[in-house]
Parts: C-alpha cells; structure tokens; sequence
C-alpha cells in the first residue's frame, strides 16, 4: 500500500506534432510573449527613469532595488497581481495618471530559503501612495501568505492614500482599513510578519507595519497618522514628519519600532536577519529523501503544445508530462468519466494532485461505443473530480487545476442525471477543503464549470492564467445567437429575407462577438483582479515549484499524511 506507483506519461513533442504545427503553435504564443514580456516591463518601471533618480537623489533604493537585495541571489521572483490596474486612467485635474502595478508590489520570493510574500510600496509611483484596488492587491497577498502560513515582509514607503481618488479606496468591505484586519489575522494565526520602514510611513501607511512581529526604521523614515503639512500650525511651530514620528520618536519613545538603521542596505540586511529566525522550511522532509527533478520533456515546449485556433484540442496528458518531476505521473480512475485527468506526480520532489480537463473527443458511458466532446463537465466527470479532490484533502496533498473547461454538459438528459446535484457536490467539497488548492486557466475557463474545477469565487490560493485564457459565461459568438435567436432560423442563419434587416442584425451580432471577446481579454480579468497573475505555458512550471513548495513549507498547521495512509489508495482499490 505504501508504494505510489508513479508511471511515465508523454513523450518527445515530435511524436505528436508535425513540424509545421511546432512551428505555427510556436510562432502564435511568441507574439503572446512578446506582448507580456513588454507590458511587465512597462509596469516594472513605475512612473520612469525620472521618479526612478529622484528616488535615488534621496539616498534610496527603488522597490524592486530593495525586493533584489532582499531576495537570496538564486531565489526566483513570482509576482502575484502584476496587471492590477492595467489600462485604467485616473484624471486630476485634466491631467491623465496611471497606476502601474496599482502601486505596489506582491511577490513570492525566497529569502534565507524560505518562501515569503514581500509586499512592498512603489515608491516611484505617487509616492508609493495606495490607489483604487492598492488595498485589495495587498489583502490578496497577505490572505496568500495566511493561507500558506508563509512569513510576510513589509518594505513600507507609503504616503498614505492617492487622495483625489479616496473615495474608491478608503470606505467599502475590503477597503484600506481591510488590511490591518489581515495584519490581525496573520498575527492570531501565528505567521511571521517583519517590516522595514524606509521613508513615508503617513496614515494607513503608517498603520500597515504596527502590527509586525519586527519594525525596523532607516533614519529616513518616519511614521506618522497625520504630516507635519496637516498638523494645525505647523509652518509656526516648525515641525517636521521626521521630527513628529521618526526613529528618536518610535524606536527610543513610543516603541512603536523595534530597531532603527543607517540606511536601505542596512535595514534589508537587517530583515534578512529576522527571516533566519523563522521556522526553517519542512518541504525537504516531506521529500522524503527523494531529489527533486525536472520533468523529462522540457517545460518550454508548453510554448508550442497549444493551437491557435481555441477550438482546437490537445493532449492534456502531455502537458501533465512537461509539469511533474521525471515526468512520472500516477493516474487515478482513468475509465470514469473520461472527460477528466485526475492524478499525482511530484513538482520539486514533493507529491501534488492534478485535475485537468481532456480535450477532443471522450467515450460516452451512457451510449455504448458512441462519443462526445472532451472539456465539458459530464456525471462521471463530475464525481471523480469531487471523489478525488475529497481524497487529496484528506491526505493533505496540494492540488492543481488545469482548467480547459466550456462548462457543463446541458439539455434533458443531462438534467435527467441530475447534473445540478452532482455540480453542487463538487462546489461544497472544493468550498470546503483545507489543502492548498492552485488554479491554472490554460485557455477557455466558461460557465459553471469554471465555478466548479476551483475558480477564483472559490478561493484558490492562487489562480494563474496563460495569455490564452478565456473568462466568460459563454463565448462571444454563441452569446451573439443567443441575444438574437428569435432573428435567427433552425441553422443560426438569419431568417429575414429584407436586406436593410439582414445587415442590421449582422452587425448587432459582429458588435455582441465583438464585445464578449474583448470582455474575455486577460489583461482585463487581470486588471480588474479576476485572476491573480498571468504567465507563460513555459512559467507554469516555475511557479508550480514555488506553490507547492510553499504548501509544505509551514509544519503542523494543517494534516499531511504519510503517502502509505493515503485515501487515494482507498480509491484506487475500490475502482
């Protein structure tokens, strides 16, 4: 029983595309990647070279200067929630703003070998101010780090809020005062929090590291509720912020601060320090003596696996292949419900399950020796998904996604199998797990199903999608059919014979397709935070390394069985 019995699943990309198809696959995601690659960019320079030497004219590291120091040397960096804000103006006083990175900065990264989630005020942007989704963005990271149970370090340079937009900010649910009940709950839960204050520190800004286990302030920094600029009769009485709540007043008064220092160097030198003090990662016994490996396809062919054409099917199983260690992969319940992959491979050495959709063309259990489209939810479908998702729960094995997912199966005879009952199961048991869960967004994420294969309303640690992903209740074209189906006869074609109303509802259809495509964009999901980061197919990979490493660094927080215990075996007898 104890016995995982990884076997070997893909094989060379050769095998399975032709040359032409290698090449048309790879020339379409390059021009995905060069286009992320350039919008990263845009966003990684804040407001320009211009902020970027007034920083430094201060004596000061930029954000990502101080993320480099503080990061180890070979540490990789995964950026969570880069597009927030992405293509949105903000207008004062005639003049057009942007928000890059809405201001701010939530990466995971590792930092004395130990994953942790550094949030991290771009001073380069309004000062590091906190825009509209500034809060939500920095919530996101640390309800991250709550759920991983992974220390979070603060670099604070923060104004305070972008004041002409507060009203989109300050009040509401998950508003700016958001983030000091997620500094509670972190504290209550027992994850480290260490802050280094290096210049601004105003209001909500000044709040933010209070609650940190450790605050460190450079000499630069001060921490204040309210400027000198607001205080009542400040220009008589001569006051400064650094005078009001700098280091003499923090560190050797109020002891709001723990330690003061020099300079940027000094205090990231200083955070680094505190993070050695944390609990050391558990990832490396629960390896249990077994290396980590790469998969034996490269993770960069997933840049030349996926066709152009959405509609076009690939080999899921290949793309398992090019993400689990050695490329060794225990499928479980493969003759049910054959629409789904549900399995376990190891990602860095340690053991990780895997939902994924199947795309083409399945076998139909209802009909002996008939088929039926792959990516769509069907009964058998449903209840693996839900059976296995339980057992990874049980067993404590962290589990991925990878959703390809056109949504339920409909008409009578679905509503006959009782498909709303099945689909509910499968929402209580992912609404209700406790191991980490990851969603991937390969390419299309459509209806109820991507509600049920873990997406983001269900609260993924993390949810990732690729270039090519797709967000929407339906696709454009379908939805066009639907607005105007009463125009339309039995073959979707347009039933009036008047030309005037032909081209008048061409267009209306041309002009709904058009708009659902462009709503399905995601850069727009990204900026408006329907899902977390976007990646390459390549990136997966890397940051399945980083997540599920992550899921077993914190130790004692949450049941890990012993792979000879596991429930999948249960399951895997009983089928």
């Amino acid at each position: 029983m104890a016995h995982v019995p990884l076997h070997p699943i893909g094989s060379p990309r050769e095998q399975f595309l032709e040359p032409a198809e290698i090449s048309s696959n790879a020339e379409f995601l390059g021009e995905k990647s060069e286009l992320l690659q350039t919008r990263r960019k845009e966003i990684q320079s804040g407001w320009g070279e211009k902020y970027e030497e007034r920083t430094h004219q201060k004596g000061k590291l930029t954000a990502w200067e101080r993320l480099d120091a503080l990061r180890d040397s070979d540490s990789p960096v995964h950026p969570v929630g880069t597009f927030v804000n992405w293509d949105v103006d903000f207008d004062q006083a005639g003049r057009t703003l942007k928000s890059p990175g809405a201001g701010v900065l939530t990466v995971l990264t590792k930092v004395e070998n130990r994953w942790v989630m550094v949030i991290a005020n771009d001073n380069t942007v309004a000062s590091g101010s906190w825009w509209p989704q500034t809060p939500e963005k920095i919530e996101r990271a640390q309800e991250v780090a709550l759920r991983l149970r992974i220390p979070v370090v603060y670099l604070v340079d923060c104004s305070g809020l972008f004041l002409p937009e507060q009203s989109r900010s300050f009040p509401g649910r998950t508003g700016a005062g958001h983030i000091f009940m997620k500094n509670s709950q972190l504290s209550a839960e027992g994850v480290p929090q260490i802050a280094g204050v290096f210049g601004d520190c105003i209001a909500g800004g000044g709040y933010m590291p209070i609650i940190s286990d450790r605050v460190y302030m450079t000499e630069q920094a001060y921490m204040v509720i309210a400027g000198a600029a607001l205080i009542k009769g400040a220009k008589s009485q001569n006051l400064t912020s650094l005078g009001i709540g700098g280091p003499e007043v923090h560190v050797h008064q109020s002891a709001c601060a723990d330690e003061r220092v020099p300079d940027d160097e000094a205090c990231l030198s200083a955070l680094r320090a505190e993070v050695v003090r944390t609990a050391s990662c558990g990832a490396d016994f629960r390896r249990g003596g077994v290396d980590p490996a790469p998969p034996q396809f490269p993770a960069s062919d997933l840049d030349s696996l996926f066709p152009k054409d959405h509609r076009t099917f690939y080999d899921v199983r290949e793309v398992l292949a090019r993400l689990v260690d050695r490329s060794l992969f225990w499928e479980l319940l493969p003759h049910r419900g054959q629409e789904i992959v549900t399995g376990v491979g190891r990602v860095n050495g340690l053991y990780c399950g895997f939902i994924a959709n199947v795309q083409g063309p399945v076998p139909d259990p209802e009909h002996r020796g008939k088929i039926k489209p792959g990516g769509i939810l069907y009964k058998e479908g449903i209840a693996k998904c839900s059976a296995f998702s339980r057992a990874c729960n049980s067993d404590g094995i962290p589990l991925v996604w990878l959703q390809d997912v056109s949504g339920f199966d409909i008409g009578a005879e679905a509503e006959a199998h009782g498909l709303l009952g099945y689909g509910s199961n499968l929402i209580y048991t992912n609404s209700t797990n406790t191991t980490p869960m990851f969603t991937i967004l390969l390419r299309k994420a459509s209806g109820a199903g991507y509600y049920a294969m873990a997406g983001l309303p269900y609260e993924p640690v993390l949810q990732l999608s690729t270039p090519l992903s797709r967000q929407s209740v339906m696709e454009g074209r379908t939805l066009a059919i639907a607005t105007y189906n009463t125009k339309l006869d039995d073959e979707f074609g347009i039933a009036s014979e008047d030309p005037k109303e032909r081209a008048a509802v061409e267009k209306g259809m041309a002009a709904v397709e058009a708009r659902i495509e462009g709503d399905m964009d995601p850069y727009k999901a990204a900026s408006q935070r329907d899902t977390d980061e976007i990646v390459l197919p390549s990136e997966l990979r890397p940051w399945l390394e980083c997540l599920v490493e992550a899921s077993y660094q914190a130790q004692g927080v949450r049941r890990v069985k012993n792979p000879r215990i596991w429930s999948l075996h249960d399951l895997d007898v009983l089928t």
